[in-house]
């Protein structure tokens, strides 16, 4: 029998009155779940002991008998049952030091969701109805599924839009290994151009933020006006600021998308710089265009795209002076200010700061790929002959 890939397709749906409150109980159920769960493995913790999921589980069935916590029965079982296996695979994480000390859900800030496997709904004749309902979910189906598959797991959230979700996890036969190429690409990203290929090509950034700015400073002026609290208006404003966040972040992740489905497509090796978004966001200047920028999504998508259809992703180490190297000759220059966007090497070859970037990318990827060798290819000396510096290649895994 043949093994498929699993993948993940997300609908929005529009739940009648009981069924949102159906699900929002079941959503609050969870987050206890798991924080009475955390804690008692906290606790055992402190008292060098160590609590699985076995053991969380029988919790759970005495914590249902309790007059406390009777309420726990009103919902699916299903839910709080994975609710301790997502627990179980943080603390798994936290031992393998993959992850931090896994945290407590809080009611406004954590994620509003619930997983079900195929013992907690029914899908028939593309409706799909959860366990302690009787009417089928109302789903906009945009896209449809694979033919002849029926989805393992089914997650319900919310977003803090007020927004309802529904994903299924399905076997996808469309996702194949494309046809072998020999087209390789350096990407060097920016935020004028958000991408610059070492074809010439550049991508203009879209900056999605800056679209809304106007209207988020306004609607986020409105919600410090409101008085602390849970009162209606606040809210009401809280979900307006939402909105306008939840549509940035849908304008952006469609053009990430598109964006790298047609890269992976086009190439069979993609090499791009290991950037450290995460710190490069501390900069004041330049915090609110890097995040609008997405480059951390845009490398996730690439990676896990190219998995999927057979191609390569190359990182070069983030310390790789690919700005400051003639793509021609080699030499490499002391310094290379920002303004500087084009600039003629002592060959007399004239650069595109950005191109000559990812020219120098995909040289370096290139010779990983090809014999092992270092990141920085052959730099001039000033007393003019060629020096190699070897470098280990730091490589996602």
């Amino acid at each position: 029998m043949a093994t498929y890939l699993k993948r993940a397709f997300k609908y929005r749906f529009h739940p009648t009155d009981a069924q949102a409150a159906e699900l929002l109980r079941t959503f609050g159920c969870v987050r206890k779940v798991y924080n009475l769960a955390l804690a008692a493995r906290t606790q055992a913790w402190t008292r060098q002991e160590r609590v699985n999921y076995n053991q969380t589980s029988a919790m759970l069935t005495a914590w249902k008998k309790t007059e406390e916590l009777a309420y726990l029965n009103e919902v699916s079982s299903v839910p709080l049952q994975q609710a301790l296996r997502h627990l179980q695979v943080a603390f798994t994480n936290f031992f393998g030091k993959r992850a931090k000390y896994p945290r407590f859900k809080s009611r406004k800030k954590s994620r509003k969701s619930a997983e079900y496997t195929s013992s907690g709904f029914r899908f028939r004749d593309g409706k799909l109805t959860l366990a302690k309902m009787r009417e089928p979910l109302d789903i906009v189906w945009s896209r449809p599924l694979p033919a002849g598959v029926s989805p393992s797991t089914v997650t319900v959230s919310q977003d803090p839009a007020g927004r309802w979700f529904i994903s299924m996890l399905c076997d996808d036969p469309s996702v194949q290994p494309l046809p072998a190429t020999d087209t390789a690409v350096g990407i060097d990203v920016g935020l004028t151009h958000l991408l610059t290929l070492s074809t010439g090509e550049k991508v203009t950034n879209p900056r999605h933020e800056r679209r809304d700015r106007a209207a988020l400073a306004m609607a986020q002026r409105r919600l410090a006006k409101k008085a602390r609290g849970d009162g209606a208006n606040r809210a009401k404003a809280r979900r307006k600021v939402a909105k306008i966040h939840a549509r940035i972040a849908d304008r952006r992740r469609d053009t990430l998308h598109k964006l790298t489905t047609r890269l992976v497509r086009e190439n069979q090796t993609l090499v791009i710089e290991d950037l450290t978004v995460r710190s490069m966001v501390r900069n004041r200047s330049l915090a609110r265009a890097v995040s609008d920028a997405a480059w951390a999504d845009l490398r996730s998508m690439l990676e896990y795209k190219a998995q999927w259809y057979g191609r390569e992703v190359i990182a070069v180490d983030r310390w790789f002076p690919s700005s400051k190297l003639c793509s021609a000759c080699g030499t490499l220059r002391e310094r290379m200010p920002l303004h500087v966007r084009t600039w003629t090497c002592d060959c007399g070859t004239t650069h595109d700061r950005d191109v000559n970037a990812a020219k120098n990318l995909l040289a370096a990827g290139l010779a990983v790929t090809a014999c092992g060798a270092g990141v920085r290819p052959q730099r001039s000396t000033p007393g003019g002959q060629s020096a190699t510096k070897q470098e280990t290649p730091r490589r996602e895994p």
